[in-house]
């Protein structure tokens, strides 16, 4: 066993006053569940309303979990391991759902098809925003997979498809688990996709609860039920990854040769095509019908302009606080089996499941109790981004952390270097691609995100997704296009660093693994 298995009191410090930060919506959750008494909370919890919106959650949630699985698995596979024409292009197109809000797909669906609203349109679109979250590990696995296995099986006389579903599938299978994770947590915290498409949700639930009656403590019970199905998804996750495969054998990283489709290139080019269509091309060119139709309107570019900045700005300054803040986590996570690290790690995904609005108005309670100096100011809001996207940067770097060679860290100790100098100049360096991963990622979501962003932005500042918001509630659908598009525009660049990370995070763990 190396050294850093063994106890680092002052990383396991940090790690854990991390994890006890993202733990804030719960004390919150909790204080105001029970402020009323047992009594009320439990006829709250168990009344038939809460049952409802649990079974409409998880029916939504499995749905989506299923499609991107499936979807997901398969396109990954079809632009890593085949001949499938094209493959370059649809591995980069295919990514491009990640720069799209689900809420920006959303108005565009039920604009032009106002017969999706509900279950089905929320599901449709939400698979369509998420299945690159499972698309894009289960690639990089795909890349580091030993090509020994499937050739072994294809010399045993088992075809192509057979070889991949017996076989690379069990290899690439914690990679999609996580993937689903994320998927699964955004599907349950996700607000603006079902609110528009008008199905009945927990988070739509907790908004009316929050809106209209001012229910606080009914809203707080749903936040709790949320946060246990986050916890359930999270410890389902965490189980899959126990059955990870390492690679075998020796010698000099080779790429598998690429499976032929042969008969099957036409279906697998259908397939791809009308995946890209459905989840790009059609969001797209509705924005470009909205914002034709918006040159009829006066657009105020320069508010289109200083809100984009905006946007750019926060999104940059939480990206950097959630990298910063989730190094000691993932490190700790990375190299230690200790209770105490599987514990930060999993704390740091409790808040994801919340929606926005659960997260905001913890923060509000916690800035007008302890901090009412930066109460409606930028810095409250970016610590909403921090407890909501921490497990983004976690994860990715955790997993970068994992796949670099422990050898070189022990090298470092027996020259001399202590913990700290060995995790900053050799550990940290090796997994600067999955820590910028996760900033990209963080940047992303942070520049989409929406109730938080609506309840907690300091007066007189808009970002690209709450004019977007603002615009469509009221059917200016023309007026929106300009806001949408500089979104899609201000996510593209991440995307593609999270795509070009992430695929070169494959080529690394393979490396690694013939050291």
């Amino acid at each position: 066993m190396t050294y850093l298995h063994r106890g680092r009191p002052i990383l396991a410090a940090a790690a854990s006053i991390v994890a006890l930060g993202a733990l804030t919506p719960l004390v919150y959750l909790a204080l105001r569940s029970f402020e009323g008494g047992v009594g009320k909370a439990s006829t709250l919890l168990f009344r038939r309303r809460t049952l409802d919106l649990a079974l409409r959650t998880a029916a939504l949630t499995s749905v989506v979990a299923i499609a991107c699985l499936i979807l997901g698995i398969l396109a990954a596979w079809l632009v890593t391991r085949t001949n499938l024409p094209g493959r370059r292009f649809f591995a980069v197109a295919l990514c491009a759902p990640l720069a799209i809000p689900s809420y920006v797909s959303g108005y565009v669906w039920i604009a032009e098809f106002p017969s999706l609203a509900g279950f089905f349109g929320a599901a449709l679109v939400l698979s369509m925003s998420c299945f690159p979250l499972v698309m894009l590990p289960v690639a990089a696995a795909f890349a580091a997979a030993d090509p020994g296995r499937a050739e072994v099986s294809r010399t045993l006389g088992r075809g192509a498809l057979r070889t991949a579903f017996t076989v690379e599938l069990r290899y690439v299978l914690p990679s999609a688990a996580a993937g689903v994770l994320l998927a699964s947590l955004y599907t349950i915290s996700d607000f603006g996709a079902v609110a528009l498409m008008r199905y009945d949700a927990f988070t739509l639930g907790i908004y009316s609860a929050y809106r209209g009656g001012l229910d606080r403590t009914a809203a707080s019970i749903l936040g709790l039920v949320l946060v246990l199905m986050a916890l359930v998804l999270t410890l389902a996750e965490r189980r899959t990854r126990r059955g990870a495969t390492a690679r075998i054998g020796s010698g000099s990283p080779r790429a598998a040769e690429p499976v032929e489709l042969g008969r099957w290139t036409l279906p697998a080019l259908l397939m791809v095509s009308t995946l890209l269509a459905t989840a790009v091309a059609v969001p797209i060119l509705g924005l470009v019908r909205w914002l034709v139709r918006s040159f009829r309107f006066t657009i105020d570019w320069v508010d289109v302009i200083d809100t984009t900045l905006a946007t750019l700005r926060y999104s940059a300054f939480a990206a950097l606080a959630v990298v910063i803040l989730a190094l000691p986590v993932a490190l700790f996570a990375a190299r230690s089996t200790s209770p105490v690290a599987r514990a930060a790690e999993l704390s740091t995904y409790i808040a994801h499941g919340l929606p926005g609005i659960t997260v905001g108005l913890a923060v509000v309670f916690i800035g007008i109790r302890l901090l009412p100096s930066i109460y409606q100011t930028a810095t409250l809001l970016v610590l909403a981004y921090v407890v909501l996207f921490l497990p983004l940067a976690v994860g990715s770097t955790r997993a970068a952390i994992h796949a670099s060679p422990v050898v070189l860290e022990d090298v470092s100790r027996t020259l001399g270097n202590t913990r700290t100098r060995t995790d900053i100049r050799v550990t940290l360096p090796i997994a600067v691609p999955g820590i910028a991963a996760g900033g990209a990622l963080v940047f992303l979501t942070v520049a989409k995100e929406l109730p938080a962003t609506l309840l907690l932005r300091p007066r007189g500042v808009d970002t690209l997704a709450t004019e977007l918001w603002s615009t469509t509630q009221v059917f200016k659908y023309g007026e929106a296009a300009p806001y949408a598009f500089a979104l899609i525009i201000v996510s593209a660049v991440p995307t593609f660093v999270l795509d070009r990370a992430i695929r070169r995070r494959g080529e690394r763990s393979v490396r690694k693994e013939n050291l």
